[in-house]
């Protein structure tokens, strides 16, 4: 009895953190810094979410990194949902060279957005801007075989393409032992920041970045 009332208790615990997870939170326009969040197309297209994502998986073009997304943040937590508009399709299809997903852009601007303060034509001229100021390294243009790479080896990559940008700026970010994402921090000038507790490194001590199929 005393198992099958603790196995309960988890339950709803579980139940209670996931409803949570997508409740809004925080007003528009009150934050602290950017996260420009960018994702190792690769390893989406590997897993079963990519199998079923034939916009940024299907088509002739190889993606690298895209934009997963740019992220309002307080130096703990963040805000998310501050409101439910919807993206017209047109200004998200003017999108999709930096963020090869409809339903990628869609749901960024209502879970992030929305948080900026910014209209949605001006949030997405922001997004543009932050990612220009992100060189990738070389490596990491065109990889035709797994790469075998340790956290640090990739920042010094990082910081040596982007001489502004420190190794306490950004997080590299894998699931399991695959690379999944680097994270840069900036502020609301999108200069590049310190990252605040919240984002930082989180890979083995040797994670595998897939290549570029």
């Amino acid at each position: 009895m005393r198992k099958f009332i603790l196995l309960s208790l988890l339950v709803v615990t579980a139940l209670a953190v996931f409803a949570q997870r997508d409740q809004p939170r925080g007003n528009a326009g009150v934050f602290d810094y950017y996260v420009l969040s960018l994702s190792w197309s690769p390893q989406h297209c590997s897993t079963p979410a990519g199998d079923r994502d034939r916009e940024q998986c299907g088509g002739g073009r190889q993606y690298n990194f895209v934009v997963h997304g740019l992220w309002p943040q307080y130096e703990r937590s963040w805000p998310q949902f501050c409101d439910d508009s919807r993206v017209p399709r047109g200004l998200a299809e003017g999108m999709l060279p930096l963020m090869p997903s409809l339903n990628l852009i869609y749901h960024e601007w209502k879970k992030h957005g929305t948080c900026s303060g910014l209209s949605q034509e001006k949030y997405f001229d922001t997004v543009k801007q932050a990612r220009s100021k992100i060189k990738i390294p070389n490596d990491y243009l065109s990889p035709r075989n797994a790469l075998r790479i340790t956290p640090g080896e990739m920042k010094a990559k990082f910081t040596a393409a982007n001489p502004a940008l420190k190794e306490n700026m950004f997080g590299v970010n894998c699931s399991g032992r695959f690379l999944v994402e680097v994270d840069v921090c900036m502020t609301k000038d999108l200069n590049f920041r310190a990252c605040s507790r919240d984002v930082r490194d989180n890979c083995p001590a040797e994670f595998i970045v897939q290549p570029v199929r």
